[in-house]
């Protein structure tokens, strides 16, 4: 991981400089592995004389002139930064390098479509790798108006944060297949948000309230794009965010653009999105996917003001730009879309995802140090994501909607187009609201950890309660106790389901808080702290209200508090409170009464995950066994066609271990079997491929078959996963050479990690343990930080849950002194196998 920008450089670095404009000269047509680019920088120096550095990563560098004077590469250039000495008060500097096409999804990634040998370009620089495209100040409190040209092949479309204005001129002294695209001058923005893409991309053209909207995917791809679906979430978000931020949207025209070999979700680059291309949907997927693809929209589109107009100074308030963007998407899916239910998505979701990253050794407070670029990188977490946006709209909840948002826009309308710092925001919060804030900030952001509310109840010989009250708890490392805004409901057994009779909205803060209002009430079958999910925090369950949630979860008529209710059970098998076998009992027994698909899909996940790292390895076999025999029950009888019929299908796949379900998958696969309804398509049938040969039921003479049949890039992905998980000491051996390599493609090396370790082959990964820990430290010195983050996190021995793991993990840790990001990563890995072994502990006394 080369070029580590440090926070102390980039405040030295901002003190001295002020960018007015970049002016960057591309061409592409030079070849397979590298480009030309040339880079013009006009900036000023508060003091001229001073020495600083530009960022730049290029095999070679041809030409460096500062102010007229040029500058050998062999003395400045050191692979990473230039060296700029004896600055004047206004400077211009010009660099033109040759830089290469990257194979990681980072700086500008270069794919070739198996399909039809075309090829893709896009770039991704967040968080910083601008400078592998062009030479710049490439930290994102130096704005700068950003020009464009590129040279492309005729057959390239080419965007960029603009809109041209030249479009495919031809180039004198050229053939015909070079021509020259013009991207004008941006308003000024960060390096990091800068793009272009391009290549013979498919596009489809609309407009909406006076903004150009243009959609793109790659041209093998053109068929299964549905551009309308997508406007459609596209036009209600802009509508909506018009409103309540007060500002219309600042870039002129809006493309979303589906790219191949993604490492994210989505980039909100300027006015240029770029998404995962697997929200291209090919095969059937479940409502809840395309749930997910539109809250990625508008997440990408909240930034458009919230990140892109007005930016954090540095990337500690990185959590910030994340969390509100997080936070107004599935604001504005629940108020101006069809999922109006996405506050239960974000309960069983993100907060579940926050809930786990809050309770490891790593976890941090939302408002984070970050004193240089690797810390940034494993900073992207669900702290940052998902407890900041929980703690945000906790926050709305605190100083009122109307306020919330009346702050928001006069934050925007005061720092449009510059840098700012959290207080920023808090300020304008404040004066909108009349609150004051800082004691608020200070509990919630600047510590860590999460609180547990358990209620404590007394009852008389009639079933009322006799005094009622909610305890707080907060871990030992992390002792603080929060005030909360929550609400406790009281839920009966009806003939209409398990209903709420009654609420209280309280403010908790102690370690113990008296609920007089419910003292004479009648004690229900359920009782539930924080319904309405209003805080962030860990629920526990009294003994009837659990046996109320195990024996009948299905029935509680609201998808709110029925996925609250799951999540506690969840938490407790995780902290070891309840037995795994019960967990996934409460799973079997709950499954066919939730109607919620995305919940029904994380309870199933979340079953195969308490079976594979929680539950005792004797009862294993006996719990796949049971759910896979509830699976098989559910999708025969399941709607045909259904959402749900799908996500049974895909969850007895997973859960598929024994000879009579491999033997149902066998048959699906090769159409001897077929359940009414059910399409077996591309992406189901490698679904069922890759369990059957992680069985050994199936292998390469299957995969290639498949491959031939889907020759496609996401094919080669989903053989590549099948190939690693081949249950032979010889295949892993091929694979950890494989791996060790470094040479694949990013999304390739990811399946291909996720393949090898496959959790129940334990004892065929065990001897690259060693092999992992030796390579370790090269890796992350020497490997892009994306391919190295991937290989210290996938490839770590997590599925060997034994003292063992614990002690290497120790030992490295002791005797390397790894990088602080490295060591993160690591001792999040080690909290892992010790919570799965304290939880398989527990899950053997409950056979005793």
């Amino acid at each position: 991981m080369a070029g580590n920008l440090t926070r102390d450089e980039a405040r030295e670095r901002a003190r001295l400089l002020d960018v007015s404009s970049y002016d960057v000269e591309l061409d592409l047509t030079t070849g397979d592995t590298a480009f030309r680019s040339a880079t013009t920088i006009r900036f000023d120096c508060t003091e001229p004389g001073a020495s600083t550095f530009v960022d730049l990563v290029a095999p070679a560098v041809s030409e460096i002139v500062l102010n007229g004077r040029a500058l050998d590469p062999a003395e400045v250039f050191d692979g990473g930064r230039i060296a700029l000495s004896g600055l004047e008060a206004s400077n211009e500097l010009r660099v033109v390098a040759d830089a290469a096409y990257m194979r990681t999804g980072e700086g500008l990634h270069r794919f070739v479509d198996p399909v039809d040998g075309k090829t893709y370009l896009y770039t991704q620089f967040e968080t910083s790798d601008a400078h592998r495209m062009y030479t710049c100040f490439d930290q994102p409190d130096l704005k700068a108006r950003f020009e464009l040209a590129v040279l492309a092949p005729a057959d390239f479309e080419v965007v960029s944060n603009s809109a041209p204005d030249a479009v495919r001129e031809p180039v004198e002294d050229s053939d015909a297949e070079k021509v020259r695209w013009h991207f004008p001058a941006t308003e000024p923005i960060s390096t990091y948000i800068t793009a272009l893409i391009a290549g013979p991309y498919h596009v489809e053209r609309d407009s909406h309230d006076g903004i150009p909207l243009g959609v793109y995917c790659r041209a093998s791809l053109a068929e299964f794009l549905d551009a309308d679906a997508i406007f459609e979430v596209t036009k209600q978000g802009f509508d909506f965010f018009h409103g309540v931020f007060g500002m219309r949207y600042p870039f002129g025209k809006y493309d979303q653009l589906f790219v191949p070999e993604f490492n994210a979700g989505a980039m909100e680059n300027a006015g240029a999105v770029t998404f995962l291309e697997d929200y291209v949907f090919r095969s059937r997927v479940t409502d809840a996917r395309y749930e997910r693809r539109a809250e990625t929209i508008l997440h990408e589109m909240a930034h458009m003001w919230f990140g892109d107009l007005v930016t954090m100074r540095w990337w500690d308030d990185l959590w910030l730009n994340e969390s509100f963007a997080t936070y107004s998407s599935v604001h504005c899916q629940a108020e101006a879309t069809k999922w109006t239910d996405a506050w239960t998505t974000f309960a069983n979701v993100e907060k579940a995802w926050a809930l786990r990253q809050d309770q490891l050794p790593s976890t941090h407070p939302i408002a984070a140090d970050i004193p240089d670029m690797q810390a940034v990188e494993v900073n992207f977490d669900g702290i940052t994501y998902a407890k900041g946006a929980s703690v945000l709209k906790q926050l709305v909840a605190y100083v009122g909607v109307d306020a919330f948002f009346a702050g928001v826009r006069e934050y925007f309308k005061e720092h449009a187009w510059g840098n700012t710092e959290l207080s920023d925001l808090l300020r304008q919060l404040e004066r909108a609201s009349g609150r004051e804030l800082s004691g608020w900030s200070r509990e919630w952001l600047e510590t860590a950890g999460v609180n547990t509310m358990r209620p404590e109840f007394e009852v008389d010989a009639e079933g009322n309660f006799t005094s009622f009250a909610v305890l707080q708890e907060a871990p030992a490392d992390y002792p603080t106790l929060r005030s909360h805004r929550l609400a406790v409901g009281l839920y009966d057994r009806t003939d209409k389901g398990i209903v709420r009779r009654e609420r209280v909205e309280l403010d908790v803060s102690g370690p113990r808080t008296e609920v007089p209002e419910l003292v004479g009430k009648a004690r229900p079958d359920l009782v539930l702290i924080n319904d309405d999910d209003l805080t962030f925090t860990k629920i526990r369950l009294d003994d009837r209200s659990l046996r109320t949630v195990v024996e009948s979860a299905g029935e509680i008529a609201e998808s709110l508090p029925r996925a609250l209710c799951f999540s506690a059970a969840w938490d407790m098998t995780r902290d070891a409170e309840m037995a795994a076998r019960d967990y996934v009992r409460l799973v079997v027994s709950g499954i066919g009464g939730v109607g919620d698909v995305s919940v029904a899909q994380m309870l199933l996940r979340q079953a195969v995950s308490a079976l594979v790292n929680y539950s005792a390895p004797e009862w294993r076999q006996t719990g796949f066994q049971l759910l896979a025999d509830r699976l098989r029950d559910l999708l025969t009888a399941a709607e045909p066609g259904s959402d749900l019929q799908l996500v049974y299908a895909t969850g007895f796949a997973d859960a598929a271990v024994g000879e009579e379900h491999l033997s149902l998958l066998q048959g699906l696969l090769d159409g001897a079997i077929t359940v009414d309804g059910l399409t077996v398509d591309t992406d189901l049938r490698w679904t069922l491929l890759r369990r059957l040969v992680a069985a050994g039921r199936a292998g390469e003479k299957e995969i290639a078959a498949e491959l031939e049949s889907d020759a496609t890039a996401t094919g080669e992905r989903n053989a590549a996963g099948c190939r690693a998980a081949v249950p032979t000491a010889e295949a892993k051996a091929q694979t950890w050479e494989r791996i060790v390599r470094g040479d694949m493609a990013n999304t390739e090396f990811r399946a291909t990690l996720s393949g090898f370790g496959e959790p129940a082959q334990r004892e065929l990964v065990r001897p690259y343990v060693d092999s992992y820990f030796s390579r370790l430290g090269e890796v992350w010195e020497n490997w892009t930080k994306e391919f190295a983050q991937s290989f210290a996190e996938m490839a770590y021995p997590g599925q060997l849950v034994e003292e063992e793991t614990l002690r290497r993990t120790d030992a490295y840790l002791e005797s390397e002194s790894p990088a602080p990001a490295l060591r993160r990563l690591l001792i999040e890995g080690r909290a892992t196998v010790e919570r799965a072994l304290e939880a398989q502990r527990r899950d053997a006394r409950a056979a005793e």
